[in-house]
């Protein structure tokens, strides 16, 4: 089953955020356990973000989540954002297209 992982943040620093995302993109190349990635801004909420991040399934995202240089970015992103992340963990149960 399909997973996935929504993480919400703050940040003032999103240039720093997403320079570090883009790099550890490029350093992992290959290697990479999500299937896709979205990242979204609130537009009711100042400097509040949410990524939503789809993995295979439960079992790969928590092997992502073991990883060592997971370890070391997420250390590396807390230090840019203004508190602790907002994890929720869903399993997609149905998906639809409402495209003509």
């Amino acid at each position: 089953m399909r997973f996935i992982q929504i993480i919400e943040y703050r940040t003032s620093r999103i240039d720093e955020f997403n320079a570090l995302l883009d790099s550890w993109v490029e350093k992992n190349a290959g290697n990479r356990l999500a299937s896709r990635a979205l990242q979204t801004r609130d537009r009711d909420g100042d400097n509040v973000y949410l990524d939503i991040v789809e993995f295979p399934s439960y079992e790969v995202a928590m092997a992502n989540s073991d990883r060592p240089e997971t370890a070391e970015f997420a250390a590396r992103v807390a230090a840019l954002c203004d508190g602790p992340p907002v994890f929720r963990n869903l399993d997609l149960l149905e998906e639809r297209t409402f495209q003509d």
